[in-house]
């Protein structure tokens, strides 16, 4: 038998009324709460938008492209990371909106501007394939996209009337004029362009993008603290609480107190050693040599055409999805089908073709030339390494890999200019590259290796590759 207050219980009738928020419990930031109710039957919550068959099918494409091949634990997917970068999207708004709104009195309420970081974060990565960034390269290119371009479209002509829908977050809600603009969500998400014009958006919306193209990003944060710990590389390897408690807005833009820069280059030094010893890892760029190849041979087969005129079919195409129609592939009637079907199951069987002989390391400073540099070009260097190996190896099977990471952003290039660094014993704020500490990480670093299909070629080809960047040096004349 039920029993029924005389009198409505004031606790449980403002429980009934408030909109309750839903948990999910993630491994690297414990429960992360999204909006899931509404007294509005035409109201869409950020559940609609976590549900979403566009957002539900990062469940089926991984995070590390190729790298969980190599680190079995790192098995975690985008969807896990776009729950987790939206999620640090609510708190960077939390802490940043009261200078936000110092800086740009024009700027929306604190719902809008947190609505729309959180979406922009959660939809970020909504238009990768397969192999994530790999995908970008090798196949997205030759229709001049990325996943950024393809991304922007599926927000605003997939789901831009759920986004105008949306009407509040955990923390805050949107004002009663205010509707969310999926432009601006899909203009957030890409990373600034060279021929880009200043000046078409408002400046608040300006001053947002470096959270999500900036140094330290709501991205980046995430993926670094995700795949250190999946990976396990580090359990805790960044300081998150520090970075946000020292930013903030100033007229210039996100800006980092001086007694955060120390935090904000150890993120730096992390984010940089993730790509040497994960992303890069020699194994990973071996079997990426393999599936280039593959790619190569099947691209007509895996997708049938630019991804903008086939959105349906692009909506279902994935890892897992391409797993399963290239393991088809070996039974087919056709003999080269038949045959690429043959090379995929070797790949997925981890059987690669490509051993690493050699690395070579190089870091390059704001005054190098970069691009000058003959590690620029692989196809070059394959040139140059055969032209100092013995006649009787010059046509050995050879591939140069140059893996390229930009440690810190070129002064020049055109996402410069979105973090400053506050200096307090002058009080006043400067380009970040002003503090000394930052200013002497190098700008990009590329990583060059050498690989062979037949380890007894290791020796030679490591001397022709080390004889480009290393000639005899004069020694000392005593000890020092």
């Amino acid at each position: 038998m039920c029993w029924t207050p005389k009198k409505r219980n004031p606790i449980i009738a403002n429980m009934r009324s408030r909109h309750l928020d839903s948990l999910t419990h993630d491994a690297v930031h414990g429960y992360l709460p999204f909006s899931s109710s509404s007294d509005d039957d035409g109201e869409v919550t950020e559940r609609d938008l976590v549900d979403h068959p566009w957002v539900q099918r990062l469940r089926h494409i991984h995070q590390l492209q190729t790298a969980w091949w190599v680190f079995p634990t790192a098995e975690h997917t985008r969807f896990q990371h776009v729950l987790g970068a939206m999620h640090l999207a609510g708190r960077a708004a939390e802490s940043l909106y009261p200078t936000l709104r110092e800086v740009c009195p024009d700027a929306p309420s604190c719902g809008y501007v947190t609505s729309l970081l959180r979406m922009a974060a959660l939809l970020h990565d909504v238009g990768h394939g397969p192999f994530g960034h790999f995908f970008d390269e090798h196949f997205l290119r030759q229709f001049d996209l990325t996943h950024e371009i393809l991304g922007a479209q599926i927000i605003e002509d997939e789901l831009g009337d759920a986004l105008r829908s949306l009407r509040r977050n955990p923390t805050s809600a949107l004002e009663a004029d205010e509707v969310l603009d999926p432009s601006q969500i899909a203009w957030l998400i890409q990373r600034p362009a060279p021929d880009e014009t200043r000046g078409r958006w408002p400046l608040w919306l300006s001053h947002l993008r470096a959270l999500l193209s900036g140094i330290y990003t709501v991205d980046n944060m995430d993926f670094v603290l995700r795949d250190a710990y999946m990976s396990g590389y580090s359990q805790r390897s960044i300081d998150v609480d520090r970075l946000l408690h020292y930013s903030f807005f100033s007229p210039a833009g996100l800006t980092i107190h001086d007694r955060g820069i120390d935090t904000l280059v150890r993120f730096m030094g992390v984010r940089a050693e993730l790509f040497r010893t994960v992303y890069f890892h020699r194994t990973v760029r071996a079997i990426d040599l393999t599936l280039k190849d593959l790619f190569e041979a099947s691209r007509a087969l895996l997708f049938p055409g630019d991804p903008r005129e086939h959105l349906t079919e692009y909506q279902h195409f994935t890892d897992a999805s391409l797993f399963t129609d290239v393991r088809r592939w070996k039974s087919s009637s056709d003999i080269p089908k038949r045959d690429l079907g043959a090379r995929w199951e070797n790949l997925l069987g981890r059987q690669l073709v490509w051993k690493m002989a050699c690395q070579l390391n190089l870091v390059f400073a704001e005054s190098d030339r970069e691009s000058a540099s003959i590690f620029s070009d692989s196809e070059l260097v394959v040139q140059k390494v055969r032209q100092q190996l013995a006649a009787s190896l010059a046509d050995v099977p050879l591939r140069i890999d140059i893996a390229r990471h930009i440690h810190r952003p070129h002064t020049r290039g055109p996402a410069s200019g979105q973090n400053f660094l506050y200096d307090s014993s002058q009080d006043v704020v400067r380009p970040l590259t002003a503090n000394e500490l930052f200013a002497r990480l190098p700008v990009s670093y590329r990583i060059c290796r050498a690989y062979v299909q037949d380890r007894a070629h290791s020796r030679p080809v490591a001397a022709a590759l080390e004889s480009l960047t290393r000639g005899p040096g004069d020694d000392d004349l005593t000890n020092m």
